[in-house]
């Protein structure tokens, strides 16, 4: 039965990771690609999970900045260790990923990372938590500093010069940023995969025990829940990129994966100090970004026409959202010692 639980655990988490988590990464290029056909966005998305994850599987993940010989990328070793055990799963292992997708459909950007490996690992919470804020922290700030330099070059531009408009060479030269925005999401697609694959692959125990049939599974259930994302063109949560300033266009959705992505690859560096295999919420990563983003525009745009209470409503609303996953989190793992008879006073200890 525990096995029965692993592989609905992973089927579960899949879809809901996938479902919340990829709109991180994948909800730019979704809105400024709108007119493209879904599976055309799938195979090129598709294409990069496999080879990511195969190369994780093979033993090249040092390459991608991770460890080889490793689905999670050296994140397994970063939650269990010491006298951390990994847990027998039960019935109750599934709840995490069936309340992420009961939130995910409720439009809310919660935290994958805080849902699901609390569940696995409470005692790794504080450390995932301290690196999730300081990436939230670093987010903005680079956001901010970034778009602040740059939003009088290019986002008045944009806005000033769209495509289907005046002949202004590069600046509205579609293929040019079609070819852009596409490596620009391939560089970052492939981050979060690093960063975050470790929310569904734990559901399958030690990634260097995973034989030859489940990865070819796990491979398999992974494209095609991300197939029917691309198919829902992101489904309800793809609003918290919709109503950002100017998403839809395809050169300032370069500027934002490329920014996301370099973020995240910084990470990987152990910047904090608090460990490069220690995973943290990229939710946080990408709400940071998008406020950043929306305080630069605000601060150096005409253009932007908000009112700057809207946009710090904004700010806060979409923060107070991923806080949700936390609370959640903290009450199911609390639910779950009770339930099974264990000391509360064990379970941060």
């Amino acid at each position: 039965m525990e096995s029965v639980f692993a592989l609905l655990g992973f089927s579960l988490a899949a879809y809901s990771v996938v479902g919340n988590d990829s709109i991180q990464t994948l909800g730019t290029f979704l809105v400024s690609n709108e007119k493209r056909k879904w599976w055309q966005l799938w195979l090129f998305a598709g294409s990069i999970m496999a080879l990511v994850v195969t190369l994780g599987y093979l033993g090249y993940g040092e390459y991608l900045g991770g460890k080889g010989d490793d689905l999670t990328f050296g994140k397994y070793d970063g939650i269990f260790k010491g006298d951390t055990v990994f847990p027998t799963i039960s019935a109750w292992y599934v709840l995490p990923p069936l309340a992420l997708l009961f939130i995910t459909r409720l439009g809310i950007p919660v935290s994958t990372t805080f849902l699901v490996l609390t569940f696995f690992a409470p005692k790794a919470l504080p450390q995932m938590l301290v690196k999730s804020l300081g990436g939230y922290g670093v987010a903005f700030t680079f956001a901010i500093v970034a778009f602040i330099a740059l939003s009088k070059v290019t986002e008045r531009l944009f806005m000033r010069h769209p495509f289907g408009g005046e002949n202004h060479g590069l600046w509205t030269n579609r293929r040019f940023w079609t070819t852009l925005q596409w490596a620009s999401t391939g560089f970052l697609w492939s981050q979060w995969l690093t960063q975050d694959l470790v929310n569904i692959m734990v559901y399958l125990g030690d990634p260097r025990e995973v034989g030859v049939g489940t990865f070819a599974f796990a491979l398999a259930v992974l494209l095609a829940m991300l197939g029917y994302i691309f198919y829902r063109r992101g489904g309800k949560i793809q609003e918290i990129v919709r109503v950002k300033t100017n998403t839809q266009d395809i050169r300032s959705a370069t500027f934002i994966d490329l920014f996301y992505g370099l973020v995240l690859l910084l990470f990987k560096f152990d910047m904090l100090g608090v460990g490069a295999k220690i995973p943290m919420s990229t939710t946080w990563v990408f709400l940071g970004m998008l406020a950043g983003r929306e305080v630069a525009l605000r601060l150096r745009l005409d253009e932007a026409n908000q009112d700057g209470r809207k946009v710090w409503t904004m700010v806060f609303s979409d923060l107070g959202k991923a806080t949700i996953g936390l609370v959640v989190s903290v009450l199911l793992v609390v639910f779950l010692y009770l339930v099974e008879g264990r000391e509360l006073a064990l379970l941060f200890g």
